[in-house]
């Protein structure tokens, strides 16, 4: 992550932040398509041209919007969707239906039958009552449906207890390990209307290290000598998911995606190998890794409050409702005043937000240089999970993004404003008049 300054001005992607700030405004979320192209080159060369039959989905869930569904398109990934609005977005934008998987723990009958009208390429099934609503839903429609066993392969990963998916008690999935896994298989191979491409599972997020992968895959293919002799059925494709580690401080190192995934590749390769029959097509499904670095947060000072002997806090015109992050996992950011970037640090500061509640904290014990009212703050890596999380909480209105690239800024979502808050809200007759005068 490289921090660029000119004329004492922080500069992404060569626009000044601070006229992109008076221009449309705070709080205003900043993405850059190159750094995105980026990410995903490096996917391209480190991992699906070094190894054969490979393929990578965009994890949309960390952020999505049409643009970001056409970038995704043009640079030939999948895309990984988990509701009927991601993938109504996914429609909308032209994204080739064949080359989305469909996620989640819980979707709806509405939802999984507008997966199977518009043909797409893998549902990926969570558990057994949602397999036989499939059934059902592709047999009404006339349609052989491509899906994925989603595993719980009981592998602890080393991050927040809240972004954890591959334990033993996750909410995702059919344990590996069990009669349970056995049923489903059988059960899709007796449905006429489903049919069973491979496994899917996904560990956690913000991993630094390819460890958990590796004990997944290798929980994994512990189990598929088994399946093939109990049930008679091998795996055509696995998908080991994402959670590869962004960076959120030009200090910090994400994760080199070659050096996390060779060491899962070779598990499979050795395993298959031995066995004498050919590996299976390994899918990745990044998210966080290739959009969080390329995203800030602009947001304008309001007020500064020293407090003697406790702290000072910088209060600006955002917070927990355009990033819910630090309040939901304590996520860690790393913020700059980004009209004073030649100006030393001082002593440590408190970034909080403008809504109502005493854990509203954007970064905590931040060095920066001197605050004031209507300096621009800058905070960094907030490309992923931020707009997709964002709430109207205090009635604030969600923040426009921009999508900027060799020097021109688009906005790609439009600010909200306050008419937007209240567009579907309606007042019954009974009570729009009731009560005027009464004091």
């Amino acid at each position: 992550m490289k921090i660029v300054s000119q004329n004492g001005r922080l500069t992404w992607g060569g626009l000044d932040v601070v006229r992109l700030a008076e221009e449309h405004g705070t709080p205003l979320y900043v993405m850059s398509e190159d750094m995105i192209v980026d990410r995903i080159r490096q996917i391209r060369d480190r991992f699906l041209d070094r190894h054969e039959r490979t393929r990578a989905a965009y994890a949309s869930k960390a952020f999505l919007t049409g643009a970001m569904a056409c970038i995704v398109r043009r640079e030939n990934l999948w895309l990984d969707v988990v509701s009927g609005g991601e993938l109504h977005t996914a429609l909308l934008s032209n994204f080739p239906m064949e080359r989305v998987l469909f996620h989640g723990s819980a979707k709806s009958k509405p939802e999984l039958t507008y997966a199977v009208k518009l043909g797409a390429g893998r549902v990926v099934v969570d558990n057994m009552t949602e397999m036989e609503r499939l059934s059902d839903i592709a047999q009404s429609e006339g349609v052989l449906q491509k899906i994925l066993i989603r595993v719980s392969p009981g592998v602890d990963s080393h991050t927040h207890k809240y972004i954890q998916t591959g334990g033993l008690d996750s909410k995702f999935g059919i344990p590996l390990r069990g009669n349970g896994l056995i049923e489903a298989i059988r059960f899709v191979m007796n449905s006429a209307s489903l049919e069973l491409e491979g496994f899917h599972f996904h560990i956690g997020s913000q991993l630094k290290d390819p460890e958990s992968h590796v004990l997944a895959a290798k929980a994994l293919v512990s189990r598929v000598g088994e399946l093939r002799t109990d049930a008679g059925y091998s795996p055509r494709e696995i998908n080991v998911g994402g959670g590869f580690a962004a960076a959120f401080s030009p200090s910090e190192e994400s994760a080199e995606i070659g050096t996390f995934l060779d060491p899962v590749m070779k598990t499979f390769d050795e395993y298959f190998e031995a066995e004498g029959i050919a590996r299976p097509i390994v899918c990745i499904e990044p998210g966080r890794w290739i959009v969080s670095e390329a995203g800030i947060t602009l947001y304008r000072v309001e007020n500064v409050k020293d407090m003697p002997g406790t702290a000072t806090y910088v209060a600006v015109d955002g917070g927990m409702a355009d990033n819910p992050r630090p309040s939901l996992y304590g996520a860690e950011y790393c913020a700059f005043v980004a009209n004073k970037m030649d100006e030393p640090a001082g002593a440590p500061v408190t970034i909080v937000g403008r809504c109502c509640e005493s854990g509203d904290v954007i970064v905590r014990d931040a060095r920066l240089p001197m605050c004031e009212r209507e300096d621009i703050i800058a905070v960094l890596s907030t490309g992923a999970y931020n707009y997709s999380m964002a709430s109207r909480y205090n009635m604030l209105p969600r923040p426009a993004v921009l999508l900027i690239s060799n020097g021109i800024a688009d906005t790609i979502v439009r600010g909200e404003t306050w008419d937007d808050l209240a567009r579907y809200d309606f007042i019954p007759e009974r009570l729009r008049a009731s009560g005027q005068g009464a004091f």
